[in-house]
């Protein structure tokens, strides 16, 4: 009796394995931010796309494909020319993610890895449109305007295939060697150009100080001469009354100035 109950426990067991794992098999879950596609081994990829949460789905006939449909970032370098023949490395930053809408286009035209297939061809292809109408100059001093351009164009091309461009921004710009040593030189001489400009400027000034300082000392001179004219030598001896009163004071604020009274007999005393 015992067996029988523990061979009807064992069959019972059995059973429920064998239907939790058929009932597992026809569970899938979509996560947060993703989509997915169902494809049906006899009438192919649907139509209709899965949102998040848990499905059902029939086990070995139907198997789901999950896309990510939140926004991914992408950078892709590229080497191209300007309109002045000037070689320019760029690297273009994108932000992008699948339109959910046409997630079943997309896996049957492209596939899973439709970024890798679609994002570097049509980027390079804008770059080189965009970038061949600026020369080397242009795309330094008018960026911005390089870069909406950019995207506006990639923007429209990437939509054909079914995806969003959240942000495109360029976050590389250099150019050849032989243009950055130009650009070097001509900074170089602009810095000569500056500098010998300052020397000039700073010897006008010197010269026009000069004559201003001549100019000076000749309007001194005549005014001395024309004094001298009309009063005579009475000029003359006044500055050397003053020029002896000067000395006078100064000596006599010295220690080592002695005075002898005139016409007088003075005795030292000197050491023995």
């Amino acid at each position: 009796m015992a067996a029988k109950v523990f061979e009807s426990i064992g069959k019972f067991g059995l059973a429920l394995a064998v239907a939790g794992g058929v009932v597992n098999s026809a569970l899938y879950n979509v996560d947060a931010g993703h989509r997915a596609v169902i494809f049906d081994r006899f009438r192919g990829v649907q139509d209709i796309v899965v949102g998040e949460g848990t499905h059902f789905l029939i086990p070995w006939v139907q198997k789901p494909i999950i896309f990510d449909c939140r926004s991914r970032p992408r950078n892709v370098p590229v080497i191209t020319g300007s309109k002045d023949l000037q070689n320019v490395n760029i690297t273009l930053r994108i932000l992008f993610r699948p339109v959910a809408s046409q997630l079943p286009r997309i896996f049957t035209s492209i596939g899973e890895d439709y970024d890798e297939r679609v994002l570097p061809s049509i980027t390079t292809e804008i770059l080189k449109s965009v970038v061949a109408r600026f020369d080397a100059g242009e795309l330094i001093t008018q960026r911005e305007l390089v870069s909406r351009q950019v995207s506006d164009d990639l923007t429209e091309r990437a939509a054909t295939f079914g995806l969003i461009l959240d942000d495109v921004s360029l976050t590389h710009l250099t150019f050849g060697k032989e243009f950055t040593e130009a650009v070097e030189a001509k900074q170089v001489a602009q810095q000569e150009a500056e500098r010998a400009r300052f020397v000039v400027e700073k010897a006008e000034q010197q010269k026009k100080a000069a004559i201003i300082s001549a100019e000076g000392d000749s309007k001194a001179a005549e005014l001395i001469a024309n004094s001298l004219a009309a009063a005579g030598d009475g000029l003359v001896e006044l500055r050397k009354l003053e020029a002896a009163e000067d000395i006078a004071y100064q000596l006599s604020r010295s220690r080592n100035i002695t005075y002898l009274p005139a016409g007088q007999s003075v005795l030292l005393q000197l050491p023995q």
